[in-house]
């Protein structure tokens, strides 16, 4: 009884995604969320330096079958969205131990170390026992404007992340050609 109480206050990752709320306490919608510096192997960069594109955020770890399980969904998020959508995986386990993990797997995913946990914290994780996988979209204005709690799907990810993308250019069809009307000859 006391396990199904506890349960019921914990939102699931639908309730997450239906509800205004993100599910995380230091985490809005239409919001920026925590700005944090990290280096993915580009040398020092911030969160908020990333504006002008969308930003993938994925908090996970070795030890989790829901992050592993989601891996290629990220592969797949950088086959299809190249430089147009940066990836952050952030992993707070001691340093090195994901970028191993990933290269013995033969996956190629950008990894940001926290083995400190401080960016897991800003974003409500806590180090080692946060509900993890968790995953952000942020638009290029640096607002969050999806979040998962719980492994993601491609179709969920792709969706979230082609709503924060610039609508394509609508294709008008080209102009038709007019004959001209030469003087003393009816246009017919």
């Amino acid at each position: 009884m006391l396990v199904a109480l506890f349960a019921a206050g914990l939102p699931s990752a639908v309730d997450a995604r239906r509800h205004p709320s993100t599910g995380l306490r230091t985490v809005a919608y239409a919001q920026a969320p925590p700005d944090f510096t990290f280096d993915a192997g580009r040398g020092p960069q911030s969160l908020a330096g990333l504006r002008g594109k969308p930003v993938v955020i994925n908090f996970w770890a070795t030890y989790c079958p829901p992050c592993n399980d989601e891996l290629d969904t990220f592969e797949k998020l950088q086959t299809e969205y190249g430089k147009a959508v940066d990836l952050l995986t952030i992993d707070d386990e001691p340093p090195g131990t994901a970028r191993a993990y990933l290269r013995k797997r033969g996956v190629d995913l950008p990894v940001v170390d926290d083995p400190g946990g401080k960016i897991f914290a800003a974003y409500s994780l806590t180090n080692g026992g946060g509900p993890i996988p968790v995953t952000i979209v942020v638009r290029p204005d640096g607002t969050v404007s999806y979040v998962s709690i719980g492994e993601v799907t491609w179709d969920e990810l792709r969706s979230a992340v082609t709503a924060t993308l610039p609508a394509p250019p609508t294709l008008l069809p080209p102009p038709r050609a007019v004959s001209p009307v030469l003087p003393g000859r009816s246009a017919t």
